[in-house]
C-alpha cells in the first residue's frame, strides 16, 4: 500500500495521487521526490561523492565482500521474497548485486540525495527509484524485504527509521541491515563520512527489537581484518583526512584482502557469528499478525 505523506491515508494504486487530499509528490527529473527540500542538502555526503564511489565500488574488496554477504543473507533468510526495497541505495551497487542474486525480485530503491539516483538507474534500469527521507517512508505493508546498508548510522533518528521500515514491510517481511561497529573504532574517517554513531551489537539489537522486529541473525564482519583496520585508522590522524584514502589500495593488496573476506564469509555461512569486526550484519523479521 502507498501512504500519503500529507494526510496519512493509504491507497493501493499509482500514480501517486492521494484519493483523500489530492496530494502528489513532485518530480526531480525522471524521479518521484517525496522530500525534495532535502534532495541537495549538504551534510550527509560531500558533493561529487557518488561519482567517485561509482568508479571505486565494483573492484574494491570491501564493497564486493559486503555485497557477497548481503546476497547470501537474502537467500538464506528470505528465499521466498518477491519484492525488495533498498533504503539509501547510493549508486545502486548493492541493488545490482541483489538483482543478480535474486532475479525474481521486484526492486525498488530510495536515496535522499538526488545526485545518486542516475547512477543507480544506470546499474539497475528496471528498478523503481525515488528520492525519499527514510524518516518518512510513503509505504505500508508493501515489501517482502527492506534493506539499508551502511545507512542508519547517518541518521540521528535511527529508531524512527527502523519503525518506518517496520510499517513499510508486509507482515512476516524481512529486514537486512549493515552498520559500522564499535564506538572505540571512531576516527576522523567517521566524521568525514558524516556518521552519527558506530554501533555496539547490543545497541543495534535493542533498537531493532524496540521497533517491533524479531531478530534472526546478528554477526560482525570485517572481523579477520579488524586488527589491520584498527592499525590503518590509527595511522591516519588529522582533522581533515582524505575520505577516499582508505579506498585506494594496490591490486595485489586488494586481491589478498578479498581472499581473506571470502574465507570470513564462508565461516559465517557455516554458522560462525563473529563477536567483533568493523561492521555488523543483522537479519530480522516483522512478525506475522
Amino acid at each position: 500500500m502507498k501512504r500519503c505523506l500529507a494526510c496519512g491515508v493509504t491507497f493501493p494504486d499509482e500514480p501517486w495521487h492521494c484519493p483523500r487530499c489530492g496530494h502528489e509528490p513532485v518530480r526531480l527529473g525522471s524521479f518521484t521526490a517525496f522530500a525534495p527540500a532535502l534532495a541537495d542538502t549538504p551534510g550527509g555526503y560531500e558533493p561529487g561523492h557518488f561519482a567517485k564511489l561509482y568508479q571505486l565500488e565494483a573492484s574494491h574488496f570491501w564493497f564486493r565482500a559486503r555485497n557477497g554477504l548481503i546476497q547470501w543473507a537474502l537467500r538464506r533468510h528470505f528465499p521466498n521474497a518477491r519484492s525488495l526495497c533498498e533504503i539509501g541505495c547510493g549508486t545502486g551497487f548493492v541493488l545490482s548485486g541483489l538483482q543478480e542474486a535474486a532475479p525474481q525480485l521486484r526492486l525498488a530503491a530510495s536515496e535522499i540525495f538526488a545526485e545518486g539516483l542516475p547512477f543507480a538507474q544506470s546499474r539497475v534500469p528496471g528498478a523503481r527509484l525515488f528520492q525519499m527521507d527514510a524518516r518518512s517512508i510513503p509505504f505500508e505493508d508493501e515489501f517482502d524485504v527492506i534493506g539499508a546498508f551502511d545507512v542508519i548510522e547517518h541518521v540521528e533518528e535511527d529508531t524512527d527509521v527502523l519503525c518506518q521500515m517496520h510499517r513499510a514491510l508486509k507482515p512476516g517481511g524481512g529486514l537486512l541491515l549493515t552498520v559500522p561497529q564499535h564506538p572505540w573504532l571512531w576516527s576522523a574517517a567517521d566524521e568525514v563520512a558524516h556518521h552519527v554513531r558506530r554501533y555496539t551489537a547490543s545497541d543495534l539489537r535493542q533498537k531493532v527489537l524496540d521497533a517491533g522486529f524479531r531478530i534472526a541473525r546478528v554477526t560482525s564482519f570485517v572481523s579477520l581484518l579488524l586488527p589491520l583496520m584498527l592499525l590503518s585508522r590509527r595511522a591516519r590522524p588529522g582533522k581533515n583526512p582524505d575520505p577516499y584514502d582508505e579506498l585506494r589500495i594496490g591490486p595485489v593488496s586488494n586481491a589478498l584482502l578479498s581472499a581473506v573476506m571470502t574465507v570470513e564469509r564462508a565461516l559465517i555461512r557455516m554458522g560462525v557469528s563473529f563477536p567483533a569486526g568493523g561492521s555488523l550484519l543483522l537479519a530480522a523479521r516483522r512478525p506475522e499478525r
